[in-house]
């Protein structure tokens, strides 16, 4: 399992949300992050979701 991080931002900068999560694969990091995403309404927010190792996987400006 490796170790995620999504961090939803609002328009001013405030981080609306920081949330670390484990994962099989970078695919269900990527599934989760957008239910994750879905369930806060944050679709159309700022938002990162990265790995342990730095790879980008979700981004939204």
């Amino acid at each position: 399992m490796k170790t995620y991080r999504l961090t939803i931002f609002e328009k001013d900068g405030a981080k609306k949300l920081d949330h670390s999560f484990e994962a099989g694969s970078d695919e269900e990091a990527k599934t989760y992050g957008l239910q994750l995403l879905q369930k806060q309404a944050s679709e159309e927010k700022i938002y990162r979701c990265t790995s342990s190792e730095g790879k980008l996987l979700l981004f939204h400006s």
